[in-house]
């Protein structure tokens, strides 16, 4: 993946940050207040995912036509800049212990960032897919 690539899978990807933020903001000031903890927290993950793959469609012409593997490895810079900024972010600027953190996983008490990431992963070959952006294959020439 080239450098010009990186940067626009980066920038895109702050986006999805913004938008990642607004999310978390929504869930705590109107989610939480109408369906409770334990409904908004996965209300908000499920609506983050989706979210999350109507920008990287939106995006999908930006990274130009690329081959599958690009585009998986876009999903994959998407997931590492994710846990970094999660965890980097919320321990070292918010002072949250690393167990407090750690609860994001937590799947039992609601929290899908599990799949948050899993749709960070497979959002650019999919949109790309669905776009039409992305190139075949093509073993015989």
């Amino acid at each position: 993946m080239s450098m010009r690539l990186i940067l626009k899978a980066s920038g895109v990807w702050l986006l999805m940050m913004i938008v990642a933020i607004t999310n978390g903001l929504v869930r705590d000031s109107l989610l939480v207040p109408l369906l409770g903890q334990q409904l908004a927290l996965p209300v908000s993950g499920i609506s983050l995912s989706v979210l999350e793959f109507l920008v990287a469609c939106l995006c999908a012409p930006y990274f130009g036509r690329n081959t599958a593997s690009t585009f998986i490895a876009i999903g994959i810079q998407w997931v590492l800049m994710t846990l970094v900024f999660e965890f980097g972010f919320g321990h070292y600027v918010l002072g949250k212990s690393w167990h407090v953190l750690l609860q994001v996983f937590n799947v039992s008490r609601g929290d899908l960032f599990v799949l948050v990431l899993l749709t960070s992963l497979v959002s650019p070959y999919a949109a790309a897919s669905v776009r039409g952006r992305l190139l075949a294959a093509m073993p015989f020439h």
